[in-house]
């Protein structure tokens, strides 16, 4: 297996280790469209319950959908990693019904920090929010001992 091979499937194999324990990710409708090292695409279907008192998607659900995006590509490498910080743009609004897209792309990764930048969209559609995430690498592995056994 050539090493590109190799760290795409340690992408995949860490995405579906990370995603049997995200409950939260998996309460809100998301779903995984693509990982691979430093990236990642995650959707999110407005609910009627997703919606705030203006009738438009809830900034924090937008945030979190994001953030989902952001940690997945963030630990595709199988190295714990954590948000250090996170900054968002409301662009426009989401409605009840569109299908969210956010997008991760790394833009930095260097020792233990890296630089994000997740553009989230109404699939097919208009840009929603931008999303600046910063990493940190903290002990540990996603799946644990996978290192030392390679």
């Amino acid at each position: 297996m050539s090493n590109n091979t190799a760290e795409q499937q340690l992408a995949l194999d860490v995405a579906e280790a990370m995603w049997s324990r995200d409950q939260a990710a998996q309460a809100l409708g998301m779903a995984i469209v693509e990982v691979r090292p430093g990236y990642a695409v995650l959707t999110m279907k407005v609910r009627p319950d997703m919606v705030n008192g203006h009738h438009i998607c809830h900034g924090g659900l937008i945030f979190t959908l994001a953030d989902t995006a952001f940690a997945y590509a963030c630990n595709s490498y199988n190295h714990n990693t954590v948000a250090s910080a996170c900054h968002i743009d409301f662009l426009s609004p989401g409605k009840e019904g569109d299908l969210l897209e956010a997008e991760a792309v790394e833009r930095s990764l260097s020792g233990r920090t890296g630089v994000y930048d997740i553009t989230v969209r109404v699939a097919g559609g208009k840009t929603v929010a931008l999303f600046r995430g910063k990493s940190y690498r903290i002990q540990g592995e996603v799946i644990a001992g996978l290192q030392q056994a390679g």
